[in-house]
């Protein structure tokens, strides 16, 4: 019996999981009064698409009916209706929903012919003029050239915004690249995962054991090893991941790996294995640190330092420690200073700073984010530069800054090396000549990078590089809550919530997550800015995961119904984008300028081109409908994501729900992110679980050892748990916000 079919044109996108295109969308149908629920895997596809679909009808008991769509086409629409909905999509430049009205209007089902055949005829139509017609035909030719391409694709389920992308990147080739080999499309395309790119092959006749399909499984594995904080994966535990990820057998897979590793295109230390940027980037890392320690230069000025005079100039008494750690910068060439809130890392900082400009030294300051440098610059009274910034990185030509042209300056101060991974750390130290120092600093305590490594707990504990670390908590700083809660959820106490009216530290014992979700709206809405006499924009939600009643993604939502719930916006993947909404780019773009993690504000939204303006500390950038994947609402984020941040005030749940991300230093670091205020919500036993658990995953890395390899190597593959590639429909799969793979040019 052949299956159901359904003509539809889709209205609204209610939900998408990106990573497997499951969505639920609202689509107009022939002859029903109401939306109609369709269900299934459909990509990306953008609202305003006329799809036929085959599948089956089915009740859901909490959603009612939905038609459950197995396989679909996108279709040319053939009602006025259809038409207009499809013009007004933003598939056409210059044709926005207003316009798109007129000229079907004026033309009905002829209009696709006119445009097709006849454009000229558009003058016809009140209010166009010669400017949009032009920006019409333009559109609209190119919209040919890609409808091959998209024609092509469909047949194997990709959606028109990804054909979009697919096109953009590879041109009048995409049919060729795709054919010759679409495991490509993962690593080439940006929201094209490795699970899309495999069903596009799958459609294609791949089969399992494919050697190119294995290969490309292995990378897509070893990347998702390195967004786990991984630099290498252990030899068994990669065979076994790739084997459940694509349920290949062992003997494809070890295949398809020596024949890597003949290639190069895996790098294959004893049983360690690397993807190559990785393996290079550790190597190159350690040796350089080493090369800057052997300098003979050193200790030139230590005999030169006087304390009382430092003081006298800087208005500030340093205490012992703190002097010890002002001589090491002015004693070794390479040197760390680490300490959590209140310990005076600022004040010590801006201690070197003026002993080394006593000394005449020209000096250059760093730290990994944009908001990390802008908080230096403020701390310093001197420029501040993100890391990328510093090197002069473009996307064409890379890092400008590297050892053939090194930076220029006799000092380097880095602050926020926590959140350094390996593949920038290196890029860095290529800058780094010689006859430069180097002053790291950091909270040790902190979470470790988003990318792979864990650069400077490794660079501590090699023991091979000087170390000062600030414990002493300074008095102004004691009358904090927030400082004295970090510090004692550091050492594994739990922190004093008594709450009350002068304190800047508050717990909220709430069990059931939907009531927890209910009250963080009412904090973030009405309470916190009337107790303290601020906007809602000075408050920051943050929360352990991305999934769940309280994970990020629902909490954006809510939030976004409560703060800011009318005006024109533009859909994708699920979130509405309005005007005055607070966004977070999720991926570096060199292009725009703009930083995974930076935290914007929706300028203005036109449905017309359908783009929308964001500012970026009074910086506006603009995004097409089709990049909207690079934002997501960040009304609520993940600590993961605010590292390098401060905001006044931070809400933050704390609940069972979450146990699979309660660590202490994720507590730690969500504490550290207030300035003004903290609210905790949630229960004191997932608090007291969070604290007592130091299970932190084990990251793979050996920088450690090539630093001072008589450290031997001091894991046994034994101890690293075998990764198994979570389900994307599973709530504790998706703890923190994926992050993508290495940049090809990083080799």
């Amino acid at each position: 019996m052949p299956m159901p079919k359904l003509r539809c044109v889709v209205e609204r996108i209610t939900y998408q999981n990106p990573e497997n295109g499951y969505s639920v969308m609202k689509v107009k149908v022939k002859g029903y009064d109401d939306l109609v629920t369709l269900v299934g895997n459909l990509l990306d596809v953008p609202a305003g698409s006329v799809l036929l679909c085959e599948g089956d009808w089915k009740v859901d008991k909490r959603y009612g009916s939905q038609f459950v769509c197995q396989t679909w086409e996108e279709v040319m629409p053939a009602t006025v209706y259809g038409i207009e909905k499809y013009l007004g999509s933003g598939l056409v430049k210059g044709i926005g929903p207003k316009f798109a009205q007129l000229i079907v209007k004026q033309f009905g089902l002829d209009t696709i012919e006119v445009i097709e055949t006849d454009i000229e005829r558009l003058y016809e139509v009140p209010g166009i003029g010669r400017k949009r017609v032009e920006k019409i035909r333009e559109s609209w030719e190119k919209q040919k050239d890609i409808k091959n391409v998209m024609l092509f694709l469909q047949g194997y389920g990709v959606s028109t915004a990804y054909a979009a992308k697919i096109y953009r990147q590879y041109g009048k080739e995409s049919i060729d690249k795709v054919k010759e080999n679409p495991y490509r499309l993962a690593d080439d395309i940006w929201g094209i995962g490795f699970k899309t790119a495999d069903g596009i092959a799958g459609k294609m006749g791949y089969e399992k054991n494919d050697l190119r399909r294995c290969k490309s499984g292995i990378i897509y594995t070893l990347n998702q090893l390195a967004n786990e904080g991984h630099v290498y994966a252990e030899e068994e535990q990669l065979v076994k991941a790739a084997i459940s990820l694509l349920e290949a057998d062992e003997d494809s897979i070890r295949k398809a790996l020596a024949d890597m590793a003949r290639t190069e295109d895996l790098k294959i230390e004893d049983e360690a294995i690397y993807l190559p940027p990785f393996y290079f980037a550790e190597v190159g890392t350690a040796n350089r640190l080493l090369a800057l320690l052997r300098e003979s230069e050193g200790n030139l000025f230590a005999t030169r330092f006087n304390a009382a005079e430092l003081s006298k100039e800087t208005g500030i008494t340093y205490d012992e420690v703190q002097l010890q750690a002002i001589e090491e910068a002015l004693r070794s060439k390479v040197m760390v200073l680490t300490g959590g809130p209140g310990t005076g890392k600022t004040t010590t900082t801006q201690g070197i700073i003026a002993a080394l400009k006593h000394l005449g030294l020209h000096i250059l300051l760093a730290a990994p984010t944009g908001r990390a440098a802008k908080r230096m610059s403020e701390a310093t009274g001197m420029e501040a530069k993100t890391i990328h910034r510093l090197l002069e990185y473009n996307p064409k030509d890379g890092y400008k800054r590297n050892e053939e042209n090194p930076l220029e300056g006799n000092a380097l101060i880095v602050d926020e090396c926590s959140m350094i991974d390996i593949i920038l750390m290196n890029n860095l130290m290529k800058a780094v000549p010689t006859s430069m120092r180097l002053v790291m600093v950091g909270d040790i305590d902190q979470l470790p990078s988003v990318g792979a490594g864990n650069v400077l707990r490794d660079i501590i504990d090699s023991e091979k590089i000087p170390v000062t670390r600030l414990t002493h908590i300074f008095r102004q700083a004691q009358s904090s809550r927030i400082v004295m809660s970090a510090h004692a959820i550091n050492q594994g106490r739990f922190p004093d919530t008594s709450n009350g009216k002068d304190t800047d530290f508050f717990f909220m014992q709430q069990e059931a997550p939907e009531k927890v979700a209910e009250e963080i709206v009412n904090l973030v809405k009405n309470r916190l800015p009337k107790a303290y006499h601020r906007k809602t924009a000075d408050i920051q939600v943050l929360t352990p995961m991305q999934r769940g009643t309280v994970g990020a993604a629902n909490l954006n939502m809510a939030l976004q119904q409560a703060l800011n719930p009318s005006g024109v916006s533009l859909n994708r993947s699920g979130y509405l984008f309005r005007q005055g909404d607070r966004v977070m780019q999720l991926r570096n773009n060199y292009d725009k300028d703009v930083f995974n993690g930076d935290l914007g504000f929706v300028e203005s939204v036109d449905l017309e081109e359908r783009t929308l303006s964001v500012n970026f500390d009074s910086r506006l950038v603009e995004y097409d409908a089709s990049e909207l994947d690079e934002l997501t609402l960040a009304y609520a984020t993940t600590i993961h994501k605010s590292q390098g941040s401060e905001y006044p005030i931070v809400v933050m749940p704390v609940l069972m729900t979450h146990y699979v991300m309660l660590q202490r230093n994720l507590i730690y670091t969500g504490i550290t992110r207030a300035k003004k205020i903290c609210v905790l919500i949630g229960t004191r036993k997932a608090l007291s679980f969070a604290i007592r658990n130091m299970t932190v995953l084990k990251r793979n890395t050996r920088l450690k050892e090539r630093l001072n390899p008589a450290l031997g190597q001091s894991v046994s593959p034994k101890q690293i748990r075998p990764y198994i590639l979570g389900n994307p429909e599973d709530e504790t799969a998706m703890a923190a916000e994926p992050t993508v793979g290495y940049d090809k040019g990083d080799k």
